[in-house]
């Protein structure tokens, strides 16, 4: 939950240098292209150095690489994300770059609207954090752009670590004492920044099987007094019926530019499966599955039976396959109070001015629109960009204080053919590819 208007305010007058700073669209990353159309993708990042370089090769033989900066209205960045599990001579690029692109709260009660992102000092808000939370792992410091209190700009707030996550396969092997098993393990990289009552934890879990999830968690404290008329805008807490928390929406939204095999020019395909009535003699239904080229910029929706991949335009796995990566929505609540939040995705095509999916600072040429729904007018996808917009509609309940437990939102890619098999798969069944047989 938020502070009140009025104590929102007052929080917004107490940092006014740095909001009119990102209002005016201060930021560490390349300036403007001259127009929308003839905007050129960036060029090839030179390598980072030490400082600013996460390099983690997992307990199962994956290594992730990939470069981090700190944006002055997007907060972490990750640049040039590479994964090279075993079997592989050389990492497989993945993502040119990847970074939140909005977080839109607005309250039910039609009071209020915030952008955390560009109007709310979300970058500015980076807390440190303390050594307990991140365990086995390092704390770095990042020297935050504009910050608030320019004597201390250096925050200790950036998490790298590893994490278990539970069983990666398990498969019962051809004799009844064979198991094969194994425990997944991920590289997790983290920030928390403080906005208002909230605080954000955002995470990049990054999967030794080459599956990237990403999250952002809300915590921090559920504000008091926020509202005190119980007429279905907000839900009681405390004592009785007498305080109401406003129920409020999180819409937040990712950028991804993806950047298989070192090449922009990925393909954009969208999967639809139509599922038919028994046919006579059939002992069930009939699902087929037919493939869309998306070649121009498109506002989608996700409905039954329907997902996209992005698509190298260069690389193949070791049976010949084109690698892509699908994309693999979370649970959402979609908000329809906004045009640029009533879409689950969107593929545009890369432009440099186009930054944040809504209230985006004003650095784009006159006409070019200000959120996401509007760049998707019919261009020709050469540079595809993603954008992901998950929702939660937050209805406030009395565990919410105190402090407020963390609700997620998020969702994955996943690779699809970008290895020949399991990059898991153990020795054993390394044989095992294609229409195998049984040995003799």
């Amino acid at each position: 939950m938020r502070t009140t208007t009025m104590g929102r305010a007052r929080t917004r007058a107490a940092v006014g240098l740095g909001v009119a700073a990102l209002t005016a669209g201060a930021t560490v990353q390349a300036g403007p292209a001259a127009a929308r159309p003839q905007a050129a993708p960036a060029a090839a990042a030179a390598p980072c150095s030490t400082a600013y370089k996460i390099e983690q090769k997992l307990s199962s033989g994956t290594t992730w690489r990939m470069c981090w900066r700190y944006d002055s209205g997007a907060g972490l960045v990750l640049d040039d994300v590479s994964y090279q599990p075993k079997g592989e001579s050389k990492p497989i690029k993945v993502l040119n770059s990847a970074r939140l692109a909005q977080i839109d709260v607005p309250y039910d009660d039609g009071s209020v609207e915030y952008d955390d992102l560009t109007g709310f000092g979300f970058a500015q808000g980076l807390v440190n954090l303390a050594p307990g939370e991140c365990p086995g792992g390092t704390i770095r410091t990042i020297k935050v752009p504009d910050a608030w209190d320019p004597r201390h700009p250096n925050v200790k707030g950036l998490c790298t670590t590893t994490r278990s996550r539970g069983h990666a396969y398990r498969m019962q092997g051809d004799s009844a004492n064979k198991i094969f098993q194994a425990q997944g393990k991920d590289l997790l990289v983290y920030t928390v920044n403080q906005v208002g009552w909230y605080e954000y934890m955002t995470e990049w879990r990054f999967q030794d099987d080459g599956t990237i999830n990403m999250n952002v968690g809300a915590t921090g404290s559920l504000s008091y007094g926020d509202y005190d008329a119980g007429d279905g805008r907000g839900w009681p807490i405390g004592k009785g019926a007498k305080a109401y928390a406003t129920s409020h929406s999180h819409n937040v939204f990712w950028r991804l530019d993806f950047g298989l095999d070192g090449s922009s020019k990925t393909r954009i395909e969208q999967y639809d499966s139509a599922v038919t009535p028994p046919a006579r003699g059939q002992a069930a239904p009939t699902a087929r599955t037919t493939r869309t080229k998306v070649t121009k910029e498109l506002a989608g929706d996700y409905k039954a039976y329907r997902w996209w991949r992005v698509v190298s335009a260069t690389g193949k796995n070791k049976d010949g396959h084109a690698r892509s990566y699908e994309i693999v929505p979370g649970p959402t609540t979609k908000y329809p109070g906004r045009g640029f939040t009533r879409h689950d995705l969107y593929f545009t095509e890369y432009n440099t001015c186009e930054r944040f999916a809504s209230n985006n600072p004003g650095n784009c040429p006159a006409g070019a629109g200000k959120s996401v729904d509007t760049w998707v007018n019919g261009q020709t996808l050469a540079h595809p960009v993603v954008w992901m917009n998950v929702g939660f509609h937050h209805i406030a309940r009395d565990e919410d204080q105190q402090p407020m437990p963390i609700h997620w939102q998020g969702f994955a890619v996943a690779p699809r053919d970008v290895t020949a098999m399991n990059p898991l798969t153990p020795d054993a069944l390394a044989w095992q590819n294609g229409h195998w047989q049984p040995r003799s």
